[in-house]
């Protein structure tokens, strides 16, 4: 028999970030742990609000099956002495089993002879089962920081209240600390509290919404989605769209009630992102925007209770938002004083790192690189380029910044419009910090972009040279998220350069500041870089050994890198590939000792050799040109004209002939061949795709 089962963690108000990975641990650890006790279910739910965290497990066994489990013990030398009688370890195997001596048998196993018993396991009922797993489920969920209170063990994100444990209709039964599990739930804590008895998942939400509670993130999503729409129509316009602040309030209140407040036009004098963040940050508010997305004096807060007097609670937001925006207003006009370009020296006063020197260093180091980059990728482009690269990190000595450290790029933008810089500079500034995570938004401008690559090489390169390497889950330096971020922005501009030139570049402009050998630092940068470059392509389902056929060989270009990819991954799908990548794993076995390539046609005497050195010939006229321009499937469809002649080689020609000059013609005829291979990839590793 199956039945359902209703679990909930009843809390102090959870931080919003904490909840959903919270629910998304709690489903994981419950599902792992039942599969782990042999207790199928068919359905698994969870919901969530601030105060609590609660799954509903459809279809679960109502017992544990019987089965026969094979457990085992100590070697068969330690079991039995050199007359064949059971040990002690044997006896105290079989006692401890409840099981006589001679039910005991002999496994082989890997690592040798054991002995092993088959032990008859009764299956338990699941409510006693559910009694001992869910307090442990309880205490193995993790957040990022933890507490403790009264004088209970359990650590959990805010102290627990209640319990509600519900299989089958009735209360499983257990204690955690001095909270006893119990079949009622509570409401909304100031307008419903309870309690209120639940006995099935869709009772529960059922109850908890006539209690005043959305249990069900998505419903309580949608809801505040409706309030604050309502609410901004109010005002005569509409929410500045926020995902991400939609998702943070929807786990901030049980029942979401939007109020539209306002505030004074003068503030509208403001830059738009600090109007935004001010509201943002730190009171959760949505910005309101006309039908032109221009910013009006209005705001929609949303709070987790109802209101008699809307004015009354308007009020409260809009002296909040005031004395925010005040401060904002007050920085702006200070921060007006200086120019960036004024406060270009004052970098000298700011750490970037203490063994790397200031940030009026790295300005000027990025500034170098910017320019060498820009000379090489797009000269029409330098002046903004250096410009941008200059000013880039002055805005974090505005005062604007130090209030809202968030706004760093998005001041320096606007102060730069403000100061007289040209739009192009104004907006690099602004760029150079994308992609700001994974998946983000990526630079539009060249000279966003090339600032962008500079800033990235100096911080990679500056931490490799001084031993601040990323080591397992350790990166405090975000190594791995720039290096991403630098490749990301190679691909969308479709930059083709030479990674190893400017690493080398990045390297020297520290001087003498660095304490690894500039070769070895090179050299991990360049590897590091790969790694990001190959785990990211295989992130996106392209097959690690096309990845790895490609970089094993060369990876120094990324663009360059990424064409050879798809061009083998297009050719393999030919039906002589996985033939000739066979035949080229061979060839590269044999000639491993071999590096010459000059052939001598007078020593080549059988017909197999004499075709295969023709057709290498012709192949190799026809690639060359195609593999120069970048069109790396054509030149792979050429190519891929050796498969017949290379075959009939392998079938009707010894290699190893005894004559040395004979044997040493036909390994440089494999070279050569091989190297035309290589200049696009390491064929042998594409073994493993089919076609």
């Amino acid at each position: 028999m199956q039945h359902e089962l209703l679990f909930e963690i009843g809390t102090e108000e959870i931080p919003a970030g904490y909840i959903m990975p919270a629910l998304a641990q709690l489903e994981k650890i419950l599902g792992e742990r039942l599969t782990a006790l042999a207790l199928p279910y068919s359905t698994l739910r969870t919901a969530a609000t601030p105060r609590r965290l609660a799954v509903s497990i459809g279809g679960l066994a109502e017992r544990q099956p019987d089965r026969q489990e094979e457990i085992l013990g100590p070697p068969k030398k330690a079991a039995f002495d050199q007359k064949g009688q059971p040990t002690q370890a044997a006896i105290g195997f079989a006692k401890k089993n409840g099981a006589e001596v001679g039910a005991l048998q002999i496994l082989a196993t890997p690592k040798g002879e054991y002995l092993m018993v088959r032990v008859e396991q009764v299956g338990r009922p699941t409510s006693e089962l559910l009694a001992e797993l869910l307090p442990e489920v309880v205490t193995s969920l993790n957040f990022p920081k933890s507490m403790r209170w009264g004088a209970g063990r359990t650590s959990f994100a805010r102290p627990i209240q209640w319990l509600l444990a519900v299989y089958g209709g009735k209360t499983v039964p257990f204690t955690l600390d001095t909270i006893t599990s119990t079949n009622t739930t509570r409401g909304h804590r100031f307008m419903a509290q309870g309690p209120f008895p639940a006995s099935g998942y869709s009772d529960y939400v059922e109850t908890l919404r006539t209690a005043q509670v959305m249990v069900e993130p998505q419903e309580r999503r949608d809801a505040v989605v409706a309030e604050i729409t309502r609410a901004a129509q109010q005002a005569g316009g509409m929410i500045l769209p926020d995902d991400e602040l939609v998702d943070t309030v929807c786990n901030l209140v049980e029942k979401p009630f939007a109020i539209c407040g306002a505030f004074e036009e003068r503030f509208l004098a403001l830059p738009r992102e600090v109007l935004i963040t001010s509201m943002r940050e730190h009171q959760k508010y949505f910005a309101v925007v006309d039908a032109a997305g221009k910013l009006m004096p209005n705001f929609i807060a949303v709070n987790n209770t109802n209101t008699r007097d809307a004015k009354l609670a308007a009020d409260g937001h809009q002296r909040v938002i005031r004395a925010r925006l005040e401060d904002a207003f007050f920085f702006f006009k200070e921060d007006q004083r200086k120019t960036l370009a004024d406060r270009f020296e004052d970098l000298s006063g700011v750490i970037f790192q203490h063994k790397l020197g200031t940030m009026l260093d790295k300005t000027k180091r990025v500034t170098t690189l910017a320019g060498l980059l820009a000379k090489k990728l797009a000269p029409a482009h330098l002046a903004h380029a250096e410009r941008a690269a200059h000013l880039a990190k002055t805005d974090l000595l505005t005062d604007m910044v130090g209030e809202f450290p968030t706004l760093q790029g998005a001041i320096g933008h606007d102060y730069a419009l403000l100061g007289g810089e040209a739009p192009e500079v104004a907006t690099a500034i602004r760029e150079h910090y994308l992609p700001v995570r994974a998946g983000g938004v990526l630079p539009a401008s060249i000279p966003g972009a090339l600032v962008g690559m500079a800033d990235r090489l100096d911080s990679i390169t500056g931490c490799f040279g001084i031993g601040q390497i990323p080591t397992g889950t350790t990166d405090p330096f975000g190594l791995r998220r720039l290096s991403l971020g630098l490749l990301n922005i190679i691909n969308a501009m479709g930059f083709g350069l030479s990674l190893a030139e400017f690493v080398d570049e990045a390297l020297s402009l520290y001087g003498d500041k660095l304490t690894v050998p500039k070769d070895e630092a090179r050299r991990n940068v360049l590897e590091f870089i790969k790694g990001r470059f190959s785990n990211d392509l295989t992130s996106q389902g392209i097959p690690a050994e096309a990845v790895e056929a490609v970089t094993s060989v060369s990876f120094d270009d990324p663009l360059d890198c990424k064409r050879r990819i798809n061009a083998l991954m297009a050719i393999s799908k030919e039906e002589a590939f996985p033939i000739l990548a066979g035949a080229f794993k061979r060839v590269i076995n044999i000639i491993k000792e071999n590096s010459e390539t000059t052939v001598q046609a007078e020593l080549l005497s059988e017909p197999a050799e004499q075709k295969l050195h023709a057709a290498y010939l012709a192949v190799r006229a026809e690639a060359t040109p195609l593999l120069a321009a970048s069109d790396y499937e054509k030149a792979l469809g050429v190519i891929l004209k050796m498969k017949e002649p290379v075959d009939t080689f392998f079938e009707e020609v010894m290699v190893m002939a005894e004559d040395e000059k004979v044997r040493a013609n036909r390994l440089n005829l494999l070279t050569a061949i091989a190297r035309l291979f290589l200049r696009v990839g390491d064929f042998s590793k594409m073994n493993a795709i089919n076609p």
